[in-house]
């Protein structure tokens, strides 16, 4: 079995991002001859070219660009693990709390950036509805929440502001001459009183058609074509559609995903971790 030197899979990846063979060599702090000489190698390792010509310059062939992928991954997963040596292998627990609209949206996207940014702390994910994610914080069971609430006695930042919106079954057949019939969660829960609440406001007649204990019974509810919810917009499926002002619905305020922290954590690893996601 052949093996991949890491230094030419770095460099080749600065060329990848540099676009440039001067460039990535200032980068990698080699010369340019000596940079050509390790993607010839490499080259002749794997067996076929990775650069083509495009004007004066160089570009990525179709199987460039798939090492390129790779390259990519097994640079990362080494700096990683060489963090974690580094610091001696310890790890620390951070306890996060993410209500359900946050875990099935963008959750991904933070474990990933904390994830590079921090390779020795691992985050310990708890799903919850946003009230009790809130207390769990107060209480020291939790280092940080994502919620749906707003509470100035902890230090926050608004990560997202998504429009809320009137979710149905592409095939649901809405009637307004007959009262709406909703899918909801029990309480408490923010989405569940704006919609009664703009329905309310319009003088809209509705009926509680399914009642759901979690954000996936409600939205396999508004799948099988049960009624229509108030959710996020990012929660609306390719199997789902958005009732508007062409069915006269009542408009909804925007709902903020705010990242919360104790203010006793300021200077702690907890704070760290806060900066990171705060700029996602």
């Amino acid at each position: 079995m052949r093996n991949l030197d890491l230094s030419i899979l770095r460099t080749f990846v600065a060329i990848a991002d540099k676009e440039s063979f001067a460039a990535a060599a200032d980068h990698v702090s080699r010369t340019q001859s000596a940079v050509s000489q390790q993607m010839q190698r490499l080259q002749e390792l794997l067996g076929y070219d990775l650069f083509k010509k495009k004007g004066r310059t160089k570009v990525l062939t179709e199987n460039g660009v798939k090492v390129r992928d790779y390259a990519r991954r097994i640079v990362e997963l080494n700096d990683e693990l060489m963090s974690t040596a580094v610091a001696g292998g310890k790890f620390t627990v951070l306890r996060v709390g993410a209500c359900y609209d946050v875990t099935e949206t963008f959750l991904s996207l933070l474990l990933q950036k904390v994830a590079k940014a921090h390779p020795n702390i691992l985050l310990e994910v708890h799903s919850e509805r946003s009230p009790f994610l809130m207390d769990a914080l107060a209480q020291g069971n939790l280092d940080l929440a994502i919620t749906t609430r707003s509470d100035d006695s902890f230090i926050s930042e608004t990560l997202r502001v998504t429009p809320t919106v009137w979710i149905c079954a592409d095939g649901f057949a809405f009637d307004p001459s007959r009262p709406l019939p909703l899918v909801l969660p029990d309480e408490p829960s923010l989405f569940r009183s704006l919609a009664i609440e703009a329905l309310e406001g319009a003088g809209k007649k509705w009926f509680i058609a399914y009642l759901g204990l979690n954000l996936g019974a409600v939205r396999a509810a508004v799948r099988a074509g049960l009624g229509v919810t108030a959710r996020s917009l990012n929660q609306v499926a390719e199997d789902m559609r958005v009732l508007g002002s062409a069915e006269d619905m009542p408009l909804m305020p925007d709902v903020a995903f705010k990242l919360f922290m104790r203010p006793r954590d300021k200077g702690t690893v907890t704070e760290k971790v806060f900066e990171t996601l705060r700029v996602v």
